[in-house]
C-alpha cells in the first residue's frame, strides 16, 4: 500500500488567493517529496470555489516536477471532453519530460453540467468523448504517423513530439466514482483506476474492485499489473479532538462549495448520467455527519493511532495493493496543520523504511 497526496482545493478568493493557494500546496508538495510519498495528484474543475482554481494540473504539477526530485505526478484527473487530443498528449508528453518519466495519467469524464455548457460540449456525449480522447492520446504516445478519423475527432498523419519518456507511454488511470459502465470500461481497457472512495460506503467500493478485478482479469490483462488509487480526507493531528475540529470546518465548507457546483443538477438530466439530477438534493442535505463517516471509515481523521486504525481497516476491506491518496489542503485550514498532518503521517501513521512508497 503507497501513499500519496491529493490537492483539491474548495476555496474561492474571498477566502484565499490562488497565489496563496498555490504557495502553500507547493511548499507541501516538497515536503511529501521529502518525507517519502509516492504520488501527488490535483484535480481539474472550472469557475466554482470547488476546484476552480485548479483548471490546468498539467501547469501545477510542472511547478512540482521542478521543485521534487523523486515522487510521481498523477492527474486527478484531466478531462479529455475539454482539450483536443494533439493538444493534451503533448502537454502530458512534455510534463513526462521535465519530470523525468515520473508522470501517471488519470484520466475523467467531469461531471457539472455547467462546464460541459461552457464549453459548449453536450453533456451526453461525455462517456464517448472520453474514451475517444484517452484512445487518442495512447495512440499518440505510443505511435508515429497517426491517423485519426473519429467521431468528434479527425487529424493525422501526426507523429507526437515531445515523445514520452516512458514508453510505450506514462502508466494511464480511469477516474471514476461511482459507476459500473466505467469501471468495466477502465478494467477491459487494462487501465488503471482512480475511485473517491469517500462518496460510498464500503460495499460499493468492494463491488467496483470485484468488478474492475474481474473484468480486467477476463479481458486477459495481468493482474499484477493493475494499480488503484483510492481518494481520502485526512485529518491529522496528535490531539485528536484538534483534528476533528479542523475537519468538521474543512468539511462543512467542502459540503457548501460542492452544493453550490451541483446546483445546476436540478435542472438537468442527463442519459450519461442517471440519477445525477438528484446530487443536488442530496448535496444540499449533507447526509451523514461527520463523525458519522469517521466511523464508517470514509474520512481518516484523528490520532496518528487512531488513523492508523483505519487504515488498517482499509486495507482489509479493499486489500493492501490499493494505494491511498490524502487530500490534506483543501485550503481551509493553516498551511501549518496540513504540514503537521503529512509529517505526523509519515512519522507515526507508517513507521519504517520507505513505508510511503513501497
Amino acid at each position: 500500500m503507497k501513499f500519496g497526496v491529493l490537492f483539491f482545493p474548495t476555496v474561492g478568493p474571498q477566502e484565499k488567493s490562488a497565489a496563496d493557494y498555490y504557495d502553500e500546496a507547493l511548499r507541501l508538495a516538497v515536503l511529501a517529496d521529502e518525507l517519502g510519498f509516492h504520488h501527488l495528484k490535483i484535480v481539474e474543475h472550472y469557475f466554482f470555489d470547488f476546484g476552480g482554481y485548479s483548471p490546468d494540473p498539467v501547469t501545477f504539477l510542472a511547478a512540482a516536477a521542478a521543485r521534487t526530485s523523486r515522487i510521481r505526478l498523477c492527474t486527478g484527473a484531466v478531462i479529455p471532453a475539454f482539450t483536443h487530443p494533439v493538444k493534451l498528449a503533448g502537454k502530458l508528453a512534455m510534463l513526462d519530460g521535465i519530470s523525468g518519466g515520473r508522470l501517471d495519467v488519470g484520466f475523467g469524464r467531469a461531471f457539472l453540467p455547467d462546464e460541459f455548457a461552457a464549453f459548449e460540449i453536450p453533456i451526453d456525449e461525455s462517456r464517448a468523448r472520453y474514451e475517444e480522447g484517452v484512445e487518442a492520446c495512447r495512440r499518440l504516445w505510443a505511435e508515429e504517423d497517426v491517423v485519426w478519423e473519429g467521431d468528434f475527432y479527425r487529424f493525422g498523419p501526426v507523429t507526437l513530439l515531445p515523445r514520452p519518456v516512458q514508453q510505450p507511454h506514462p502508466p494511464v488511470f480511469s477516474a471514476v466514482t461511482a459507476s459500473p459502465e466505467s469501471v468495466e470500461a477502465a478494467a477491459r481497457a487494462g487501465r488503471n483506476l482512480q475511485i473517491i472512495a469517500a462518496v460510498s460506503p464500503k460495499e460499493k467500493v468492494q463491488e467496483m474492485l470485484d468488478l474492475y478485478r474481474k473484468t480486467r482479469a477476463s479481458a486477459g490483462h495481468d493482474p499484477d499489473t493493475a494499480r488503484v488509487e483510492l481518494s481520502y480526507s485526512l485529518f491529522l493531528d496528535e490531539d485528536g479532538d484538534e483534528a476533528r475540529r479542523g475537519g468538521r470546518h474543512a468539511e462543512q465548507k467542502y459540503g457548501e462549495k460542492i452544493a453550490e457546483a451541483v446546483k445546476s443538477w436540478k435542472t438537468t438530466t442527463s442519459t450519461a448520467y442517471p440519477g445525477y439530477e438528484k446530487l443536488a438534493e442530496a448535496a444540499l442535505r449533507q447526509g451523514a455527519t461527520f463523525d458519522e463517516r469517521v466511523a464508517a471509515n470514509r474520512l481518516l481523521a484523528g490520532t496518528p493511532e487512531e488513523v492508523r486504525a483505519q487504515i488498517d481497516t482499509l486495507a482489509s476491506w479493499y486489500g493492501d495493493d490499493v494505494d491511498i491518496s490524502l487530500t490534506v489542503h483543501s485550503g481551509h485550514l493553516p498551511y501549518e496543520t496540513s504540514a503537521r498532518a503529512l509529517r505526523l503521517f509519515a512519522e507515526r501513521v507508517t513507521p519504517g523504511p520507505a513505508p510511503l512508497s513501497r
